[in-house]
């Protein structure tokens, strides 16, 4: 076997300038967008509690999780630092990935299938046990404490958290409502006109939850189980 040669050499550095070309193209900030659900956080944070929304910034875009009534995806994106009904705080930058964003999107979907809207639970399943479970799996880094400091604290005593603090990070599906019929009778219930859209398109629903028109959010679709 001969000695190599300069242009196998040449030939080399090609491939490493190639790909380090395409890892500096694909990599991406993995940034925490903090909100304030309540004014009372600009006298509460100083005491390092707070009650606070976050989403994960990734190739432009920011994921979130919030509650609904159905077992399919609650992740959603939204345009970064924009999460309707709530009061941007702050941005925090949680490091970098070399990830192209087919390869986020697939991630994404995968989440999805991890955290559905009906599981979402102030104490134990919320939007910032999302955010810190997706900046773990990126960058091996949890977000700052005192983000969800207080669901902490609740599931040491839950009487600290009424019920009423189990607010939605998302708009509510509207639910069908029965109509009078002329003869003064009900028509359909609501959750038999769920059902019966459920079982014309079971599939579609499953995988993909639509935002009412004109919502400043969309839902990730969900991946498909795999048999």
């Amino acid at each position: 076997m001969g000695e190599p040669t300069t242009s196998d050499y040449d030939d080399d550095d090609a491939n490493i300038n190639m790909n380090n070309t395409i890892n500096s193209c694909n990599e991406t900030q993995v940034v925490l967008n903090v909100y304030d659900l309540t004014p009372m956080n600009n006298y509460t944070v100083w005491l390092g509690f707070g009650i606070f929304h976050s989403g994960i910034e990734v190739h432009g875009m920011e994921y979130g999780f919030g509650a609904h009534d159905f077992p399919i995806s609650g992740v959603f994106e939204v345009e970064p630092k924009t999460c309707p009904d709530f009061s941007y705080r702050c941005s925090i930058p949680l490091g970098s990935i070399s990830m192209p964003p087919s390869g986020f999107r697939t991630f994404i979907e995968s989440m999805a299938s991890e955290y559905h809207g009906d599981t979402y639970h102030l104490i134990s399943k919320n939007c910032n046990h999302f955010t810190d479970d997706i900046s773990w799996r990126l960058t091996g880094k949890r977000i700052p404490g005192w983000i969800n400091r207080l669901a902490r604290v609740g599931s040491f005593c839950s009487c600290l958290l009424p019920e009423s603090l189990q607010v939605t990070t998302v708009k509510q599906i509207p639910e069908f409502q029965p109509c009078a019929e002329e003869d003064g009778t009900a028509s359909m219930s609501g959750s038999s006109e769920l059902e019966l859209s459920e079982s014309e398109d079971a599939e579609q629903d499953k995988h993909l939850l639509s935002p009412a028109p004109g919502s400043e959010i969309a839902f990730i679709k969900e991946a498909p189980k795999v048999n």
